[in-house]
């Protein structure tokens, strides 16, 4: 009984380290990507998703949900915009700090290139430049109500974050305009 005992130990000890082993595989080849994609799916108008560069904090609010990446700043950029273009229930209003433009180069080694490369890949987008505290406002507010996930990288240049709030990908501010008017004017008849 004990041989036995001694046996099934040693073989649970075994598995269960080969699983740890296994789990720390599993953390560096990570599917970000397909954890992205499958928040999308769920998230909806008023949700955000955000990039965000080494220092972002990590939130105790539960509806703000922090994953890390081991992917550049703007592959994860490009990969959200993507997805947001594919995805027929959601389209995004962009924000980027307005401290971003006024950061100097010898201060923030790699912040011109980076403000470069940024606006390329954000060119033709309606991007909206904001104070960093006005946009975290609107964040935290909006986080009352609706979940926000924080997509964290290794960028440590100061004030690269950029903030997709999401909207409804079929429905525009336009027709819920008019949509209130309508609403209105046949409350008044």
């Amino acid at each position: 009984m004990i041989k036995k005992l001694t046996t099934f130990v040693l073989l649970f000890s075994l598995i269960c380290s080969c699983n740890t082993v296994v789990c720390e595989e599993d953390e560096e080849i990570y599917d970000w990507k397909a954890e992205v994609k499958n928040t999308l799916k769920v998230f909806g108008h008023r949700n955000w998703i955000v990039i965000a560069d080494a220092a972002y904090p990590q939130q105790s609010n539960p509806a703000i949900k922090t994953i890390t990446i081991n992917a550049t700043q703007l592959e994860a950029v490009e990969y959200v915009q993507q997805l947001i273009k594919e995805a027929k229930h959601v389209d995004a209003n962009i924000f980027v700090d307005k401290e971003m433009a006024f950061v100097a180069e010898p201060a923030a080694k790699g912040i011109k290139s980076y403000r470069t490369a940024l606006n390329k890949l954000l060119d033709g987008k309606s991007v909206t430049r904001k104070l960093h505290e006005d946009i975290i406002r609107e964040l935290d507010t909006s986080a009352k109500l609706f979940n926000v996930l924080i997509i964290k990288t290794d960028l440590a240049i100061p004030y690269t974050s950029v903030f997709f709030q999401l909207e409804c990908g079929y429905w525009n501010a336009a027709s819920e305009e008019n949509l209130r008017i309508n609403l209105n004017k046949s409350s008044i008849q």
